[in-house]
């Protein structure tokens, strides 16, 4: 069991969900519980995965939760999309969030190498 804090790719999660959660304030109120809540679900997915993964007793069972985490960034990378496309989001925080999403994804991608190296 590590601390998940220590980990970089948490920590870059960790900023990337307060990032959407600062960009999603300004999306139209009736996205409350729609588009709003989904990217923050989803932003928050992945640094929470990583978070629970930490706790488990195994690599297997910690890359199982990367794998997760993986999946909720893809995910984040869709809203994010979907946001600029609808008009919700400027193109700065667009490209800004996608560049740090795309970022966790690749640090996802070594980290889940390096478990399976080790395993």
């Amino acid at each position: 069991m590590q601390d998940f804090r220590k980990l970089k790719v948490w920590q870059k999660a960790h900023a990337a969900t307060l990032s959407v959660y600062i960009a999603t304030e300004k999306f139209p109120a009736g996205e409350r519980y729609g588009l709003t809540s989904q990217m923050r679900r989803a932003a928050s997915s992945i640094a929470a995965n990583i978070a629970e993964g930490c706790g488990r007793s195994s690599d297997a069972d910690f890359g199982r939760f990367l794998y997760h985490a993986m999946g909720s960034a893809s995910e984040l990378e869709y809203f994010l999309l979907l946001a600029r496309d609808l008009k919700f989001l400027d193109k700065m925080p667009h490209e800004q969030i996608t560049a740090d999403t795309q970022e966790i994804k690749r640090m996802l991608t070594s980290l889940i190498a390096k478990l399976t190296a080790d395993g």
